[in-house]
């Protein structure tokens, strides 16, 4: 089993990614846990030199989306036509401010491609060849979605579309 190094240190992004994941601060904690006995158990597959945190949310990604395919299967077998509706997290988090709740709100507006897309690239500051390498996704891919993710917030908060010059700042050079 290869050495990996300090991978506490990686635990907050992991919150944070399994949070925008699961949409449900209960199952933060197990998608983490699971994910991490993942990444011990096939620490083999980690590359030294390569980016450890980058490979963590690609496990704690696969590990969630292994687990919504066994919901899946397991919930073909429920009642036909019963709806599944995610409680939105703004009730789990009453204490939030207003405004924090309504920017949360918007966040899940959003499809779950563009919200993932969104926090990998602004909270974890992740370049977008890292985000296409990580969920195995074509690099114009990723910069669409972001695009219109973007977009959206920006028709959500009522501010329109954004400036030419505006749309210029925000490009980020891709290596």
């Amino acid at each position: 089993m290869a050495v990996l190094p300090d991978i506490t240190r990686h635990i907050p992004a992991l919150r944070r990614y399994a949070l925008v994941l699961t949409r449900d601060p209960g199952q933060v904690e197990d998608l983490v846990q699971e994910s991490l006995a993942r990444a011990l158990a096939g620490s083999r597959t980690w590359r030294p030199g390569s980016d450890l945190r980058a490979w963590l949310l690609s496990i704690t990604h696969n590990t969630f989306i292994s687990g919504w395919r066994r919901e899946q299967v397991a919930r073909t077998g429920l009642e036909q036509g019963a709806e599944m509706v995610p409680a939105p997290m703004a009730a789990a988090l009453p204490d939030l401010r207003v405004e924090a709740r309504q920017v949360v709100e918007r966040l899940l507006a959003l499809p779950d491609s563009m919200r993932e897309i969104l926090l990998l690239a602004v909270v974890e500051e992740m370049s977008y060849r890292e985000i296409a390498d990580m969920l195995n996704i074509p690099l114009g891919t990723v910069m669409s979605r972001l695009a219109r993710a973007r977009q959206a917030l920006r028709q959500q908060a009522g501010d329109g579309p954004a400036t030419p010059a505006e749309r210029r700042a925000s490009f980020k050079l891709v290596e």
